[in-house]
């Protein structure tokens, strides 16, 4: 078997239907593969992909590296050999990205000459709903604390995003990237770009979310969707900074929305920046969603 590069295409929102099919019976765990996240970040990511044999085949390309993702689907060894050779082919550094638990214990037990490397900085982080909302004894303590004193000094309403208050939503973005200057930024710049895919194509996406409204100004949003039947994943929290805390508000909002439908909530990576890390583990992950690449020798 042989595939090649003239079998991808750019991946566009009429895809989300293959994504759901196959995702269907075989659920991911890990954000980087949800259709809502390429599909986004397509401008940044130059997201292709191929379905062969009914295996979902991606691939990446940015102005640092070139890389495939090992097939989501059924096991087919042909399919999964024929794309370790198309990575492999590439010459890059890290030319093949592992981020399902199977696929990592498949080419463990069938490929064990291959050296896969995990990326702590990719790696998702794996909350249990029920405890970010209650936030329980003394590992919360002063989150609480914090959350207390936001709740004090800004009391907020919590709102559902729907079609009623989308022009809100998005004024609310545009002075969250004024502030952060994204414009200047080029990670940023191509997070604007992304979040303002995510809204445009809100419903298209099946993404859902909450708004917090400090003084009955709207002053955050978060954005989420269903990842798996056990685990929802939040892909955007944005908040002013006129009231300090409003993130941790945001946080408990949603996990007390989905904890009645899905046991975990998936808060993505850190990217390996030590304020975002320190901030993600304050709240004690349950376990991580692993993403590991091939290191071609």
């Amino acid at each position: 078997m042989k595939i090649q590069e003239e079998d991808f295409h750019p991946i566009e929102i009429g895809d989300k239907k293959i994504f759901d099919r196959i995702y269907r019976d075989y659920p991911i765990h890990h954000s980087e593969n949800t259709f809502g996240t390429l599909f986004c970040w397509r401008s940044y990511g130059n997201y292709k992909i191929c379905e062969h044999e009914g295996c979902l085949i991606i691939k990446g390309e940015t102005e640092s590296y070139h890389s495939y993702r090992f097939p989501i689907g059924p096991i087919n060894p042909d399919c999964f050999h024929a794309t370790i050779k198309l990575a492999q082919d590439l010459g890059e550094q890290a030319p093949l990205l592992v981020l399902e638990p199977w696929q990592y214990r498949w080419i463990q037990e069938n490929c064990p000459s291959l050296v896969l490397k995990p990326d702590r900085n990719f790696f998702d982080y794996v909350y249990r709903s029920d405890i970010l909302a209650s936030l329980p004894g003394q590992d919360f303590l002063s989150i609480r604390k914090q959350l207390n004193k936001f709740r004090r000094k800004c009391p907020s309403t919590v709102e559902l995003v729907t079609e009623s208050n989308m022009d809100e939503v998005k004024e609310l973005l545009i002075k969250w990237c004024q502030q952060r200057e994204c414009d200047k930024y080029t990670i940023l710049k191509h997070e604007k770009t992304a979040i303002s895919e995510a809204v445009n194509h809100f419903d298209q996406l099946d993404f859902s979310g909450i708004t917090i409204s400090p003084k009955g100004e709207m002053g955050g949003i978060a954005i989420f969707e269903e990842l798996n039947p056990s685990t929802a994943v939040v892909h955007y929290e944005k908040g002013l900074p006129d009231c300090e805390g409003i993130y941790k508000e945001l946080n408990i909002q949603t996990a007390m929305h989905l904890k009645d439908r899905y046991k975990y909530i998936n808060r993505e990576s850190d990217m390996g920046i030590p304020g975002l890390r320190e901030s993600k583990e304050r709240y004690h992950p349950d376990h991580f969603a692993e993403l590991y690449y091939l290191e071609n020798l």
